[in-house]
C-alpha cells in the first residue's frame, strides 16, 4: 500500500461521524464495536463512503441507535436496533448494515461473478 492508500479500518476512522447522542469522548468505542464494517467497506474508495452513528433517547425505554450508510453508487443504507445496552446495539447496527452491504453487492454483481467468488472462498 503507498503512502497515500488509506486502508479499509482507515476509511471507518475517517469517514465515521458521531451524530446526536454520541461525544468526542466516545469516538474510540463506536469504532471498536464498528471495526468488523471496515472490511466490506473496501470496495470502495475512501472518499465514496460516508457513515454517521446517531444515539437517541440515551439509556432510556425508547434508546435507539441508527447506522447510516452513503456508499456511491449504492442506495442509501440505514440500520437501527433498540437494544438498550449501548454495545450491543452497536453490534447490531454493525451487523445489519454488513449483511445490507454484501446484500446490495450480490443483487449488482453480474451473475457470472458470483458463482466464481463461491467457488473460491
Amino acid at each position: 500500500m503507498s503512502g497515500t492508500e488509506i486502508g479499509p479500518t482507515g476509511t471507518l476512522e475517517e469517514r465515521l461521524r458521531l451524530g446526536v447522542g454520541f461525544a468526542a469522548a466516545d469516538r474510540l468505542r463506536v469504532l471498536g464495536a464498528l471495526s468488523a464494517l471496515a472490511p466490506h467497506l473496501s470496495g470502495w474508495e475512501h472518499d465514496q463512503v460516508d457513515l454517521e452513528v446517531s444515539l437517541k433517547d440515551t439509556g432510556g425505554t425508547d434508546q435507539k441507535v441508527t447506522l447510516q450508510a452513503w456508499l456511491a453508487g449504492r442506495a442509501h443504507l440505514v440500520a437501527t436496533s433498540h437494544e438498550r445496552d449501548l454495545d450491543h446495539a452497536l453490534a447490531d447496527v454493525r451487523k445489519d448494515l454488513i449483511r445490507q452491504i454484501e446484500g446490495e453487492r450480490s443483487r449488482r454483481e453480474p451473475r457470472e461473478r458470483r458463482k466464481t467468488r463461491k467457488r473460491t472462498t
